[in-house]
């Protein structure tokens, strides 16, 4: 479906209302989301959103399968070399880190949780290389529990569609979860994400042509 930008809402609405109307957009735009990254399992996608940071979906893609045929649970990846990881995650970039925090948290993974990614914020958060945002993708989409994962891209689209003040990241994620219901946070971050790629992206916009800018977009945008 190929949205218009003249839709029938109202030139000014408040900013719960014009969530729910970006919310109804979305889910008539993107009613099927699937995870952009491939993955088996919760390890597998812990370790394909660690990857993601600075680096596409698209490029992690390519990388993870050869990744995988190596080691695909931390105890086969405890196993494994930091400088083996490292050379066939080198196309993600910030190889040494990200090599050195698969290592590191897959053997933690072993030895404090049998193997398994604990399915809690304060846990995950407590590994090597996972930040909030990483443990908000893995409870979301390996666990299904509600969370409103906000990277920067999501960060930039809540600022000019005027859902936050885009003071920070983390000032961001409170007020989207206070606009949307809880029980569609899981599937906003996902839909917001496909949207921005195909209608809003940091480069090369045009506000006027955009969707959801052209109706909600700052006034700066316009200038």
């Amino acid at each position: 479906m190929e949205p218009s930008n003249t839709n029938n809402f109202p030139a000014r609405l408040s900013r719960k209302a014009k969530a729910q109307a970006i919310m109804d957009l979305l889910e008539s735009l993107y009613p099927e989301t699937p995870i952009p990254l491939d993955h088996q399992d919760p390890y597998t996608l812990l370790v394909a959103v660690l990857l993601s940071a600075q680096c596409t979906d698209e490029r992690v893609n390519k990388v993870t399968p050869d990744l995988f045929s190596l080691a695909d649970t931390p105890r086969k990846m405890k196993e494994v070399s930091v400088d083996q990881i490292k050379e066939i995650i080198r196309p993600c970039g910030l190889s040494p880190r990200k090599s050195q925090a698969i290592s590191d948290l897959s053997r933690i993974l072993v030895e404090e949780y049998a193997g398994e990614v604990p399915a809690d914020f304060q846990a995950l958060e407590a590994l090597p290389g996972v930040g909030h945002k990483t443990a908000s993708v893995v409870m979301s989409q390996a666990f299904g529990i509600p969370a409103f994962p906000v990277d920067t891209h999501i960060h930039r689209l809540a600022y000019r569609w005027g859902l936050s003040t885009g003071k920070s990241v983390e000032k961001t994620e409170k007020d989207l979860k206070q606009l949307f219901p809880r029980e569609r946070w899981n599937k906003l971050h996902l839909q917001i994400i496909f949207f921005g790629r195909q209608y809003c992206p940091a480069r090369g916009h045009n506000p006027q042509e955009c969707p959801i800018c052209s109706k909600y977009g700052r006034k700066s945008l316009f200038k």
